[in-house]
């Protein structure tokens, strides 16, 4: 638990003043805990809640295949871009102010998304609710960091860890029951209008039970920067998302080929931002360190498979296995059981076991991909649900080996004044994956679909236990702080 107590450290040593540190100690109870836990979970949930409502929102929309990839890795590419500099914002303008912002557009998009006329305004609302998580989402750590300290700190850590597990693997069953429910015919759309009650009550609460500080020394957004790193992503994740589509055309090979040298571009400018003296986004001196480097990578490759599983899961069961929303979200509570068996003892596991146990995990994860191919090779479409209970089981618990203790071990290897930063770049690696695996996986996925959804998920899980076993053998340059 001490990881991720200084996860939070540099935030906690910042006010805007003395008065700020006394508003703090008069404010340091429970009330603020519920206003940032109603934003961090509507902005989890909705990166995972429109899986299971992806076929009734095609066919409302007469969406192509390529407009509800965007749907999904749109919203996790603007939430990776704005993450990181959203922080500095917080500090600069104060980090209630922040939050608030962050939520207030968060909610006006999901409003936008809920009646959306079109696929493309439904894209377009999806990109600035992305935008809007990144803004809100870095102010929430600070937050606890300032208001709570000691046990209360802890404790809030903890809470902020199962609210955004339990916004994850929940997200599928509440997306079921919402379009099941049908509340005033909205369907589908209902999935984005529960995030507006929900908004406005944190809001409302915000300046009464949220302190407002500021960090004493601030420095300007690298707005060149944030620019040269979402120029590489789209060109990644665009023609990954429209090039199957389009007939893989050569502007399509042409941006891929560009995005390395936009990300060296990046690279170049901010090595010569520090060296004047200026605060870059990311401080290249933190990959000096082959175990930062190495969490990164093993970061990115892990969350790929996430977010894409998720998807190619939904649809496979909704369309492949005829099941209703409400039906392919009860499947999914099997994957969040597991889950949360094996995410409570992790961080114990982690001092003992160290990186071999996120090894173990991974190839758990990878044994559970295994096992849903062979069961819907198998089978086909003749067969119960229930073949797929030991592959999803499997899966869960690999999840639960996995995550947390990747994040634990990472932070566990830098200075304690640098986790604030380290665990802000790994974040943004979570969301930078969650985009590019939905872009990668949608290629195999979408483009094996006119074969039948069980073929197309047959080549996309087998795909994703190839990625875990990488991410396993990656672990081997992690550092080794295993006991046992």
């Amino acid at each position: 638990m001490s990881d991720l107590e200084y996860t939070v450290a540099p935030s906690a040593a910042r006010f805007a003043s003395p008065a700020g540190m006394a508003r703090r100690l008069v404010a340091s109870d429970w009330r603020a805990l519920p206003v940032l836990m109603a934003g961090t979970f509507v902005i989890v949930l909705d990166f995972f809640i429109v899986n299971v409502t992806v076929p009734s929102m095609q066919a409302s929309l007469h969406a192509s295949t390529s407009a509800i990839e965007w749907v999904v890795a749109g919203y996790g590419l603007t939430f990776a871009v704005f993450l990181i500099g959203a922080g500095r914002l917080g500090d600069q303008f104060g980090r209630r102010r922040m939050f608030s912002l962050g939520l207030a557009l968060f909610t006006l998009a999901s409003v936008a998304c809920a009646a959306a006329p079109s696929a493309g305004l439904l894209v377009a609302a999806r990109l600035l609710q992305g935008f809007a998580a990144g803004l809100l989402s870095p102010s929430v750590l600070s937050i606890i960091g300032v208001v709570y300290s000691g046990e209360r700190r802890v404790r809030a850590i903890s809470v902020y860890g199962m609210v955004m597990g339990l916004a994850a693997v929940g997200g599928q069953l509440i997306g079921g029951l919402l379009v099941q429910a049908n509340v005033a015919g909205l369907g589908w759309r209902s999935v984005f209008a529960i995030n507006v009650p929900v908004g406005v009550a944190a809001l409302a609460l915000a300046p009464y039970w949220v302190p407002e500080s500021r960090g004493q020394r601030t420095s300007r957004l690298d707005l060149a920067g944030t620019g040269l790193v979402t120029l590489a992503l789209v060109a990644i994740v665009l023609p990954l998302i429209e090039g199957r589509r389009a007939g893989w055309p050569a502007w399509t090979w042409a941006s891929l080929a560009a995005s390395p040298v936009l990300l060296g571009l990046f690279a170049a400018h901010q090595r010569r931002l520090s060296g004047r003296g200026g605060s870059p986004l990311v401080d290249l001196e933190l990959f000096r360190s082959r175990s930062f480097s190495a969490g990164l990578v093993t970061q990115l490759a892990l969350w790929a498979g996430q977010a894409s599983f998720f998807l190619v899961l939904a649809l496979y069961l909704q369309e492949g296995r005829g099941l209703s929303p409400l039906q392919a979200g009860a499947v999914f509570t099997i994957l969040a059981s597991a889950y949360l068996a094996t995410s409570l003892p992790a961080p114990a596991l982690t001092l003992r076991f160290g990186r071999r146990l996120i090894a173990g995990g991974a190839l758990t994860l990878a044994a559970g991909h295994g096992s849903l191919l062979a069961a819907v090779a198998g089978t086909g479409r003749s067969a119960t649900v229930a073949v797929l209970v030991p592959g999803l089981l499997l899966v869960g618990a690999g999840m639960g080996l996995c995550i947390t203790p990747l994040t634990t071990t990472v932070l566990a290897s830098v200075d304690r004044d640098q986790a604030g930063t380290v665990s802000g770049v790994l974040s943004t690696m979570q969301q930078v994956g969650n985009a590019l695996g939905v872009a990668a996986t949608g290629v195999i996925f979408f483009g094996a679909l006119p074969h039948g959804a069980g073929y197309a998920f047959e080549l996309s899980v087998g795909q994703l236990a190839v990625l875990l076993v990488a991410v396993a053998l990656l672990t081997g340059l992690l550092p080794g702080n295993d006991r046992g």
